[in-house]
């Protein structure tokens, strides 16, 4: 091998053996995690490990939580993985001091100390605080579906087992007529197809005895919905028309600057309709902001949601959903009637005025009805309504949606920082998790998960803006 360059022989003994920090260099992220995990009261933040039953001590918890936080940084989530990355990787045996845990060790950790991993993601966002990489106080939501460890055909709603038993049924029916024809070919085929048939007729019937009991339990659930390896994982519909996923929606608040992940949720409600003042309130709690502007998609557009945002001295941008029955029918829609705040009334488009009627409540929604006497003998009828007078329903809050609608007609491009802001997130994340997107079971223990994810994904926005350096000098100060 003359003419290349040469590595040290491998059976050649030194007489200095080198350090194991000469391996790591000083702009190393490893030495991060390190300092960031020293820096942490982890007693403080409920940390707990059990002594083996033969007494031997238990390993102490900011190695174990030193070995997830490098872990998830690198991709690298498997418990049985990080054991062997433990014997062999050089940065681990820096970081742990050369001890290297049992897989049983490892998983355990992450599952008994879920709350307090949590609030290590939470340690590291007052970080990014204390940083002032959140002063713009800007962020956009959204959700988006991880896929669970559960199969599709483990998963089942009331229209999945209608749909099954209903398939096991027209299967019995075409065997039934397949063993009726087999009776009539000769006699050593037609024995050998008839009881192949049988067979077949019989698992299908336990099968179908197997989904009766399951239709028992799934009809008891509060959602009518059942999952058989998680249990806490829901049938969802995603973006692709007819398509869906078993799994959980993550929701997220990111910050528009630097695309930092402020807060997060694990769910299993398939929509996103009651999420909007929920999360941007917790982003404006951990901001520290007493303002806060949110931008988010039209799934988030619900009354109640703007008018509790609107409280909260939240500034909302996401458009309204163009659901009108009349649209579809080529009638004037609800937007073609101007509201006349002075008079209380409404201008059609034939000029005409609906006046206040009365009051009620649906839904627990305070609404107003209005309508025009004129309607009958208005010669733009055909274009307006198919019934006697065109009503026009207007609920108390009215005014919140009105100008959350006229804000964002005013700053468009609100909506463009949307989708450039929470879909990076979401893909990396995706991206790094792999086609099985969590690895544990139960919304407890997949939010753990989930918020190792993000811890990791905020480290790693953090390092590209700042650099190593510069964050380690920030936590040691």
């Amino acid at each position: 091998m003359s003419g290349f360059i040469q590595g040290d022989d491998r059976h050649q003994a030194t007489l200095f053996p080198e350090r194991v920090d000469d391996y790591i260099a000083e702009d190393n992220a490893v030495r991060v995690i390190d300092v960031f995990v020293d820096d942490l009261d982890l007693s403080g933040l409920g940390f707990k490990t059990h002594s083996e039953k033969t007494g031997r001590p238990a390993y102490h918890p900011t190695i174990l939580l030193k070995l997830y936080v490098y872990g998830y940084l690198n991709r690298v989530q498997s418990s049985r993985r990080l054991e062997r990355e433990a014997h062999r990787n050089v940065e681990l045996m820096w970081l742990t001091g050369r001890l290297a845990p049992d897989f049983k060790t490892i998983a355990d950790f992450r599952k008994n100390n879920g709350q307090a991993i949590r609030l290590v993601c939470r340690e590291f966002i007052l970080l990014c605080k204390k940083l002032e990489l959140f002063a713009d106080a800007f962020v956009a939501i959204d959700g988006s579906k991880f896929k669970a460890v559960n199969n599709r055909d483990r998963n089942f709603t009331k229209a999945k087992m209608q749909r099954r038993l209903q398939q096991i049924d027209e299967s019995i029916e075409r065997y039934l007529s397949q063993i009726a024809s087999a009776d009539r070919q000769e006699a050593a085929v037609a024995t050998d197809n008839t009881q192949r048939l049988k067979d077949k007729i019989t698992a299908l019937k336990t099968e179908m005895t197997g989904l009766k009991k399951l239709e028992v339990q799934m009809l008891q659930a509060p959602d009518q919905q059942i999952s058989l390896t998680d249990p806490d994982a829901r049938s969802m519909a995603t973006s692709g028309r007819g398509t869906g996923t078993v799994g959980y929606n993550v929701q997220t608040a990111v910050d528009a600057t630097h695309h930092l992940i402020v807060t997060h949720e694990v769910t299993n409600v398939g929509h996103d309709r009651h999420q909007l003042h929920h999360m941007a309130q917790q982003a404006k709690e951990v901001i520290g902001s007493e303002t806060l502007a949110v931008v988010a998609d039209r799934g988030y557009f619900t009354g109640k949601e703007l008018l509790a945002c609107e409280q909260s001295k939240i500034t909302t941008y996401l458009p309204k959903p163009q659901t009108s029955g009349s649209t579809k029918k080529g009638l004037f829609s609800k937007r073609d009637f101007t509201y006349k705040a002075e008079d209380d009334e409404y201008e059609c488009p034939a000029g005409k005025r609906l006046i206040w009627r009365f009051e009620t409540e649906e839904k627990g929604l305070t609404l107003h009805k209005y309508w025009s006497s004129h309607c009958p003998n208005c010669s733009l009828k055909s274009q307006c309504t198919t019934s006697p007078y065109r009503r026009v329903t207007r609920w108390e809050h009215e005014a919140v949606l009105e100008a959350t609608e006229i804000r964002l007609e005013q700053e468009p491009e609100r909506m463009r920082t949307r989708r450039a802001t929470v879909e990076h997130p979401f893909g990396t994340l995706k991206g790094w998790m792999g086609y099985t997107h969590f690895q544990m079971k139960t919304l407890k223990h997949v939010s753990t998960e989930m918020s190792l994810h993000v811890l990791a994904y905020n480290f790693k926005r953090v390092l590209a803006i700042l650099g190593v350096q510069p964050l380690l000098q920030a936590i040691q100060t």
